[in-house]
């Protein structure tokens, strides 16, 4: 579970660092940057929505503060 949640996280910044390319590179003409936003918005709720899954599914335990 760990390495999914790693590997979900390196997509996120992915795509934000791939937005960030695009917005310095095409100076706001063109959708790209959009699309790549839309893209980590999905990769969040994504990943979001897989960790309640695996909470339900008994994958993880909550720990509480220590």
């Amino acid at each position: 579970m760990k390495i999914i949640v790693a590997i979900a996280f390196i997509l996120i910044l992915g795509s934000l660092g791939s937005a960030l390319f695009f917005l310095m590179k095409d100076k706001g003409k063109s959708d790209r940057t959009v699309k790549a936003l839309a893209m980590r918005v999905g990769f969040s709720i994504t990943l979001f929505l897989l960790v309640l899954l695996a909470y339900r599914l008994g994958y993880i335990q909550p720990t509480g503060i220590r």
